[in-house]
C-alpha cells in the first residue's frame, strides 16, 4: 500500500489505519463520533494527500478544460475555484473534481484518489494534439483539509492574512517558510474550511502546528458521516455505478445543476449530449435524503420500498451523531440519528411513505431537503425531524 508523507505522523498519534484506494490511510484516532463532534462544534484535520492534483498550463489549457470537464473553466477567475466532473460520453461520471484557478491561465484540479490514474489517463488523451501542459503534481505537495467553525482562527495563527472571504476564493500564502495554496472548499459541509497544499518537506510540521492551534486530527471514517450528513455525493456510491451494478446518470444527483454547465451551447465537451437529454427530459431515479423514523441503520445496497413494491436502492447510509444547540450554538447535549441517501424512481410521489428494508424489517423513512443547515453563521446545524 502508498503511504503518505504524514504516515509517520498518524502512527505516532496511535492512529487505526485501513487500506483505502490502495492507500493506507487512518480511519480514525479517539473515534469517529468524537472526532465528527470534534469537527462540527471546533475544528477537525484531515490528510487528503491521497487526492490526485494536476497542475494545467499553457495556451490552450482554457480550451482544453472546457472540453474535458462539465463545468465551463472560461468562467473562472484567478482566485476561485469550481465544482465539476468528468463525465464519459454516455452521461455517467469518470468522476468528480474540483478545479482551481489561482493565476490567470494556470489551473489545478484535484480528484479522487482512487480514479487518479484512470482520470490521469483519460485527460492525457484528450490532450493529445494540443498545446497544453498537464504534470501530476500529487507526490511533490501534501494537502490537509480544516473543517470547521473555528478553523479560520487556527490558521491564521499559522498563516496570517488569508486570502478571500468566500466559499470556493483560493490563492496563495506563505508557510514555515514555503510557498502553500489556500483554498475555502472541503467536503465536510462546513460553512467555514479551507485546503493546503504544502511541500512535503513541512507537511509533518504544519500538521503538528494546527493540531497544537486546537485541530482534531480526523481520519476517513468521520469524514463519510460528515459528508452524508451535508448530503454531499460519494464517487462510487453516489456517482459511478449503483449497488445494482448500473451507471447512475450525473443529473440524477441534485447537486449536480452546480458542477455541470450547459448554458453555452457552442462550448462541446465530453458527455454534453448526454447531459442535455438528462436535463431535459430527467432521469428513471433522482438522490433522496432519507431520515430513518425507527431504530436502525440503513447501508449500501439496502431497498427502498412502497407499498412493498422495491422503488429504489440505498447509495450510503450511517448512523451520525450530532450537538443539541443552544441560542445559536452547540450545547453540552449530543444525539444521534439515522439518515441515507438513495436513488428512488422518479415515479414515486412525494406524498408516497416510503421504507427502507434493513435485514428483512422495513424501516420508515421521511424524505427531507437537507440533514444539515450551513447557510448562515459560523456553524452546521443539524435538522432534526
Amino acid at each position: 500500500m502508498k503511504q503518505t508523507v504524514l504516515h509517520s505522523v498518524h502512527v505516532a498519534a496511535g492512529a487505526r489505519l485501513v487500506e483505502f484506494s490502495g492507500w493506507e490511510m487512518p480511519v480514525q484516532y479517539e473515534g469517529i463520533l468524537a472526532e465528527h463532534l470534534a469537527t462540527r462544534r471546533s475544528a477537525g484535520l484531515f490528510d487528503v494527500s491521497h487526492m490526485g492534483r494536476f497542475a494545467v498550463t499553457g495556451p490552450d489549457a482554457l480550451a482544453f478544460l472546457r472540453g474535458a470537464l462539465t463545468n465551463d473553466a472560461a468562467k473562472l477567475v484567478p482566485g476561485r475555484a469550481q465544482y465539476t466532473l468528468l463525465a464519459n460520453e454516455t452521461g455517467g461520471a469518470i468522476d468528480d473534481a474540483y478545479l482551481y484557478q489561482f493565476h490567470a491561465g494556470e489551473y489545478l484540479l484535484v480528484v479522487n484518489a482512487g480514479n487518479r490514474e484512470r482520470d490521469w489517463e483519460h485527460l492525457t488523451g484528450l490532450a493529445q494534439g494540443r498545446d497544453v501542459r498537464l504534470i501530476d503534481r500529487s507526490d511533490d505537495w501534501a494537502m490537509v483539509s480544516l473543517q470547521g467553525p473555528a478553523s479560520a482562527m487556527m490558521l491564521m495563527s499559522l498563516l496570517g492574512p488569508l486570502p478571500g472571504d468566500r466559499h470556493n476564493d483560493c490563492g496563495e500564502a506563505v508557510c514555515r517558510d514555503q510557498e502553500a495554496l489556500v483554498m475555502r472548499t472541503g467536503y465536510a459541509g462546513e460553512p467555514v474550511g479551507f485546503e493546503l497544499v504544502v511541500p512535503n518537506a513541512v507537511a509533518a510540521a504544519v500538521w503538528q502546528d494546527l493540531v497544537a492551534a486546537g485541530a482534531t486530527p480526523v481520519g476517513l471514517g468521520a469524514r463519510d458521516t460528515l459528508r452524508l450528513e451535508a448530503g454531499l455525493p460519494l464517487y462510487g456510491h453516489e456517482f459511478g455505478t449503483d449497488p445494482d451494478g448500473n451507471e447512475i446518470p450525473i443529473f440524477s444527483c441534485p447537486l449536480a445543476r452546480f458542477g455541470v454547465d450547459l448554458a453555452d451551447s457552442s462550448r462541446e465537451f465530453v458527455g454534453r449530449e448526454a447531459l442535455a437529454k438528462q436535463a431535459e427530459e430527467g432521469t428513471a431515479r433522482r438522490l433522496c435524503k432519507l431520515a430513518l423514523l425507527d431504530k436502525g441503520i440503513a447501508r449500501s445496497g439496502d431497498r427502498v420500498v412502497a407499498d412493498g413494491v422495491d422503488v429504489g436502492v440505498v447509495t450510503s447510509g450511517t448512523m451520525v451523531p450530532y450537538w443539541e444547540f443552544i441560542d445559536g450554538e452547540p450545547g453540552p447535549t449530543q444525539g444521534k440519528r439515522a439518515v441515507a441517501m438513495a436513488l428512488v424512481d422518479r415515479t414515486v410521489s412525494a406524498e408516497q411513505a416510503l421504507a427502507i428494508c434493513v435485514r428483512g424489517r422495513n424501516i420508515p423513512v421521511r424524505r427531507v431537503a437537507r440533514f444539515l443547515d450551513n447557510r448562515s453563521g459560523c456553524y452546521a446545524v443539524p435538522e432534526l425531524c
